[in-house]
């Protein structure tokens, strides 16, 4: 199980029967707004309010890497693109969708929706 407290640190609890371990994975330093696994459960997104985007990889064991930062672009998600783990989506609430690379925060393309987007 994967959680996140609000001082942006990624909890991870090990459950077996009635024992559990807790582990902390990462500290990104910015309160955590939502977590998304990749389709193939390899890779974590770490979203903030702020706009940063970064990936976690668990079987890896390291530090959370930081893919983007959108924080000027009234951010608001962001999810994995598939089929795939290349690449992820995110939407700012002006309604631009874009499109970055996993591998290294690239930005690969966007498209303007013409409406405003609310979280819901």
């Amino acid at each position: 199980l994967y959680f996140s407290a609000q001082e942006g640190i990624l909890i991870f609890y090990h459950i077996k029967d009635l024992q559990y371990e807790i582990k902390i994975c990462a500290d990104i330093s910015q309160p955590i707004s939502s977590l998304m696994f990749s389709p193939d459960y390899t890779s974590l997104l770490l979203v903030t309010d702020q706009g940063t985007v970064y990936s976690y990889r668990p079987a890896h064991s390291g530090e959370a890497v930081k893919l983007l930062d959108t924080s000027s672009s009234c951010f608001l998600a962001a999810d994995f693109l598939t089929p795939g783990n290349n690449c992820c989506v995110s939407v700012t609430i002006s309604g631009e969708l874009q499109v970055w690379s996993l591998e290294d925060g690239t930005f690969l393309s966007k498209i303007n929706l013409g409406t405003e987007v609310q979280e819901t």
